[in-house]
């Protein structure tokens, strides 16, 4: 039998009508088993978390059926209490599915602590920059005697004297002992 007289055929039909009717109907199965189980058309509202605790998170995403996960908590706002949200994703009042995981950012416990450079024997006009982009505060500048006017002769933090390497949280204040230019 060639080729165009079995596109022509009875039987090529009755093939082809069979394939159609059995592609409806999978297709019609297919879509009513998604909308049953995607929830079609229903969306839960994100409730705003930010400045609550972790626990009260917790109660409140079970009762509108959603799920959290914990991001990066590295920034400290001193606003929030600790271990609280500080921000969320999705934004609250956004419409999401059930069992949707809401992104969570905690505030730490506070600031982070960094190392403190080496601005000994640097001029305070190099070394105030240096402090401020790691996060330090300059805090009190006194003079003592030496030939190096306005050089950083030491530094401390809360009267104790400290040097390069030492850890201290963000936004402690440095006080510089700065040189006045005198033998």
């Amino acid at each position: 039998m060639s080729f165009i007289r079995f596109i022509t055929s009875k039987t090529f039909f009755k093939q082809l009508a069979l394939a159609i009717v059995a592609l409806i109907v999978l297709v019609f199965i297919m879509m009513w088993w998604l909308r049953s189980t995607t929830n079609h058309g229903e969306f839960v509202q994100v409730p705003d978390l930010k400045g609550k605790t972790i626990e009260t998170v917790k109660i409140e995403l079970n009762d509108n059926d959603l799920a959290m996960e914990i991001q990066d908590s590295a920034n400290f706002n001193p606003k929030y209490p600790k271990y609280s949200v500080i921000e969320q994703y999705p934004e609250a009042g956004s419409q999401v599915k059930e069992h949707r995981k809401i992104y969570l950012i905690l505030n730490p416990s506070g600031y982070r602590k960094v190392a403190v450079p080496n601005i000994v024997r640097r001029t305070f006009r190099q070394a105030k920059p240096t402090l401020e982009a790691l996060g330090f505060e300059v805090g009190k500048v006194t003079y003592a005697d030496d030939i190096g006017k306005d050089e950083v002769l030491s530094i401390k933090h809360k009267g104790e004297t400290i040097k390069a390497g030492d850890i201290l949280p963000l936004t402690s204040k440095i006080d510089v002992v700065l040189g006045n230019g005198n033998r």
